[in-house]
C-alpha cells in the first residue's frame, strides 16, 4: 500500500460496467500528466481501499475517487474529476452549483440503469501494456 500514497489520485470504477470502462478510457485520454490511477471496484486492492475509506466493499455502484486519504463518491467524485482533466472539462465543474442531492439522485438514477443501457463484461477491463502502469494490482 505504500505505492498508494502518491500525489495522484486513484479511481476506482466497476471493473465489469460498460460505461465505467469508457469513462476511464475518457479520463485517460484527458489527463496528459497522468494525475489518475485506477483499480476495479472488484478487486483486491479495490477492497482494500474500499475499506479503508469505510465505505462498503459489497456495493460496486459508485465511482469512487481517492485524493491526499480523502474519498469522494457519486457526482462529487466526477466533478473532482472533470475538474482535473484538460480543457475544456473543467468547465463542467460549474455543475457543483447543485445541490449535491440533486446531482446525487441524478448519478443513482444513471447507476442504477447503467448494465440495461450500456451493458457489462464478464471480467474486468484489461489495460494495455502501455497503460498498465496507471492500474493498481
Amino acid at each position: 500500500m505504500k505505492d498508494l500514497q502518491g500525489p495522484e489520485g486513484i479511481v476506482l470504477v466497476d471493473g465489469v460496467c460498460h460505461l465505467c470502462q469508457g469513462l476511464t478510457r475518457f479520463i485517460i485520454e484527458r489527463d496528459p500528466h497522468a494525475k489518475f490511477r485506477f483499480a476495479s471496484l472488484q478487486s483486491d486492492i479495490g477492497a482494500i481501499l474500499l475499506e479503508k475509506g469505510e465505505l462498503p466493499a459489497d456495493k460496486v455502484d459508485t465511482l469512487v475517487l481517492i485524493e491526499n486519504g480523502q474519498y469522494y463518491v457519486r457526482s462529487a467524485a466526477v466533478l473532482r474529476i472533470v475538474r482535473q482533466l484538460k480543457m475544456p472539462w473543467p468547465l463542467l465543474y460549474v455543475f457543483a452549483l447543485i445541490p449535491l442531492p440533486l446531482r446525487d439522485r441524478l448519478y443513482r438514477y444513471v447507476a442504477r440503469n447503467r448494465y440495461r443501457w450500456f451493458g457489462k463484461e464478464e471480467q474486468c477491463m484489461l489495460p494495455t501494456p502501455e497503460l498498465r502502469k496507471r492500474f493498481l494490482s
